[in-house]
């Protein structure tokens, strides 16, 4: 191969991220120098999201700016569009390579060979990954694809049914993240609640184990289904010295009705008493959801009823996306699709609910001590970092106090919705 740089791009989840940060370590182990994105480089390898089609859009134009700012390069599409439209892929210009989800980790051996689509034959395997280069946070990939088979969602086709690393093997990684100086841990999947099941492990011994060992100081969990959100799990966390009180439950709609269309595994019910159930042993957890708004069929009155649900629900903030049309799923293929003006003005509502959440939920904090770890990020003479329960703080800018948790009293909330601690 002649190519000695690369430049990596990651849309999407977490997940991505960690896979990504995987490759990019493969090849530096090459000797190639990674390039950021922007820059001119011999080799491209863009990692891709389709949840919605904002995400597809943002592949193309990626796969677009690469050529253009390199016309000779060569051009790798990994992830999960490759596993929907390969094709489509293949006819852009510049691509050479389209990987699946297994065959990606191959992208050294595949560059070697002949160009062309690769077809994925190993997506039933666990493949490892954790990210790196952040010297305050590593997210770590603990689990892959998800049996759910939602009616709106295309995961399970573009990364398989789940499966698990081993509970041995995420110890041997930890330790590796420990080592290289990072102080706290993101655990992240598609669907981190099914861990271990099919090689009878679950998430709770895995919280068991890491909770024993001697690093990283601080441990997160991404987003869990409220399903296999379990009480044991909850009790664990509200007992560990490690991990960190901060919650990202899916909620989707507080509509029963919707739920079940969405071929949703729990009630609002169920969703509700995970909620109260973190209340009730962490009052100062932080607690973020995920809400669908305008799914086929979803009436004003369905809206409403999620509208009112979470005005009263004690979470902190929410995170709101559109429904969007995928290929090749159930909800394609239902009626009542709701337009798309009707679609934006519930999202704007409900993200004005979700400022209105964010900003209560910080202002209960004021006047109160918590621990924050700051980041290298240097903005405009100012480091920030993130509590325990992921209130967002910033500070003057001071070199030693970068990947290093400090105790900062919260007094006043800054224009940009983060507290600003002055220091003494």
């Amino acid at each position: 191969m002649n190519q000695r740089s690369v430049a990596f791009h990651h849309l999407g989840c977490k997940v991505n991220f960690a896979e990504a940060s995987s490759l990019s370590r493969q090849f530096a182990d090459k000797g190639f120098e990674i390039r950021d994105f922007h820059d001119i480089a011999d080799l491209y390898v863009i990692s891709t999201c389709v949840v919605t089609s904002v995400a597809e859009k943002k592949c193309r134009a990626a796969i677009r700016q690469a050529h253009k700012q390199n016309p000779t390069a060569r051009i790798a599409v990994i992830g999960c569009f490759p596993e929907l439209k390969p094709d489509l892929l293949k006819a852009m210009e510049g691509v050479e390579l389209v990987l699946g989800h297994s065959a990606k980790f191959h992208l050294l051996e595949e560059l070697e060979k002949v160009s062309g689509s690769i077809p994925d034959e190993e997506q039933d395997k666990f493949v490892p990954a954790y990210s790196y280069g952040d010297r305050t946070r590593s997210f770590l990939k603990i689990q892959d694809g998800c049996d759910y088979f939602c009616t709106y969602c295309t995961i399970p086709l573009a990364r398989g049914r789940s499966r698990s690393d081993t509970i041995d093997h995420v110890i041997k990684s930890t330790a590796e993240i420990v080592a290289q100086g990072i102080r706290e841990m993101v655990l992240t999947g598609v669907n981190i609640g099914d861990f271990g099941r099919h090689q009878g492990e679950t998430l709770a011994g895995l919280i068991r184990r890491l909770e024993q060992m001697e690093g990283p100081d601080r441990i997160r969990l991404s987003s869990i289904e409220p399903d296999l959100l379990s009480d044991e799990i909850i009790e664990l966390i509200a007992d560990s010295r490690k991990f960190l009180p901060h919650f990202h439950i899916p909620l989707q709609s507080g509509c029963n009705k919707v739920l079940k269309a969405m071929h949703r595994k729990y009630t609002r019910e169920t969703w509700l008493s995970r909620v109260q159930k973190i209340r009730s042993l962490m009052p100062l957890a932080c607690i973020a959801a995920d809400v669908i708004v305008g799914f086929p069929g979803e009436t004003d009155e369905d809206f409403r009823e999620t509208l009112q649900y979470l005005e009263m629900a004690d979470i902190s903030y929410l995170h709101v996306f559109s429904y969007s049309k995928r290929e090749n799923t159930l909800a394609a293929k239902m009626d009542k699709m709701v337009p798309d003006r009707v679609r934006k003005q519930r999202s704007e509502a409900l993200h004005a609910l979700s400022v209105k959440k964010k900003h209560s939920f910080y202002s209960a904090h004021c006047g109160r001590t918590v621990q924050v770890l700051f980041e290298a990020d240097h903005d405009d003479g100012f480091m920030h970092g993130f509590s325990e329960n992921y209130i967002r703080v910033k500070t003057a800018y001071l070199p030693e106090w970068v990947n290093t948790v400090q105790p900062v009293v919260l007094k006043t909330i800054g224009g940009d919705g983060c507290y600003l601690h002055v220091k003494e």
